[in-house]
């Protein structure tokens, strides 16, 4: 699995001209008793394909110049409505009242401020923020003694998101949410600075998710909060479909399984833990015909079905 996740930290190396663009991490010594965890974090990362890296590639650059969604062609992929996709996965319509125009790009997994419920004057922080679409909310949400910073690592998301402030500023009165590049393994963010830590169906995609996180964990302040949405694993996928490279664009072949998520979390210091399997999201895909979920289901064993595999989840946990 690791070996094509890495692949979108070395595309989104080549984009900001890093200078490790080609380097393997290294393999990690880790005992915490769980054998599979054990195997998932310590697995070295294999030599790149260049056919893969083509399409996570290509598949990229599509979502952020809006000719794609997550799993698919916009014109044909089944979600491609992002304010379906939004209503599906629990935003009510006040919240999404007044975003800047293409905030909502339809890569929600789940509403993270749903978990978060933030109070006014919280600092918070946003991981993987896109074009802003929880950033913004969520500055409606801590009003003008708050502040919302937003971290992703895709140049061409920042433009979007920056873009959007503008419009945010004259529809809201506020100017509290600022846009940072940065990737999520290494966040520009001094130590316990902020208050809640959100994130939106991206963690998923980290090569390294344990360091994803132990940085969580430093950037919080002591008694704050992670509030998380992701895709997760309920069982083992076959491995003819992580060999798959759309669900990786998809979100689908980073996802980890629930025992793994909750060791990282508690491996990371993190406690009053507490994971939410959600299938309706896979429910919804299938429902809608997205293109991904049906080369999944196609791909599955007879009489099984993606919601036996996949979840979304709703992640909760105290520093």
């Amino acid at each position: 699995m690791l070996d094509i996740i890495w692949l979108v930290t070395k595309y989104y190396h080549r984009l900001n001209n890093d200078p490790v663009e080609g380097k393997t991490p290294p393999k990690c010594a880790v005992r915490t008793g769980n054998r599979n965890l054990e195997r998932f974090m310590s697995t070295p990362v294999k030599p790149f394909n260049e056919h893969v890296k083509k399409t996570v590639r290509s598949g990229y650059a599509a979502i952020a110049s809006g000719l794609r969604s997550c799993c698919g062609p916009t014109e044909r992929s089944g979600h491609a409505d992002p304010a379906r996709l939004a209503k599906a996965v629990g935003y009510v319509a006040e919240s999404l009242a007044n975003l800047p125009d293409g905030a909502n790009m339809g890569l929600s997994c789940g509403n993270p401020l749903a978990i978060a419920a933030l109070r006014e004057g919280q600092i918070v922080l946003d991981l993987g923020c896109g074009a802003g679409f929880d950033v913004f909310q969520a500055g409606k949400q801590v009003k003008a003694s708050g502040r919302v910073i937003g971290v992703d690592m895709t140049p061409e998301m920042l433009d979007k998101a920056r873009g959007n402030i503008a419009q945010y500023r004259e529809n809201t009165g506020l100017d509290n949410v600022e846009f940072r590049l940065g990737e999520i393994e290494y966040l520009p963010v001094p130590d316990a600075y902020v208050d809640v830590v959100l994130s939106n169906c991206v963690i998923n995609l980290s090569p390294d998710k344990p360091q994803v996180w132990r940085e969580i964990f430093r950037v919080l302040r002591a008694g704050g909060l992670v509030a998380v949405s992701d895709l997760a694993l309920l069982k083992p996928l076959p491995d003819s479909i992580q060999k798959v490279a759309s669900a990786l664009v998809g979100c689908v072949a980073g996802a980890a399984l629930l025992d793994e998520t909750k060791a990282m979390l508690e491996q990371a210091g993190f406690t009053s833990i507490v994971l939410t399997p959600k299938p309706d999201y896979a429910h919804h895909m299938l429902e809608w015909n997205d293109l991904l979920y049906k080369q999944i289901a196609e791909l599955l064993p007879k009489g099984e079905n993606a919601t036996d595999y996949i979840a979304s989840l709703s992640i909760e946990a105290r520093k």
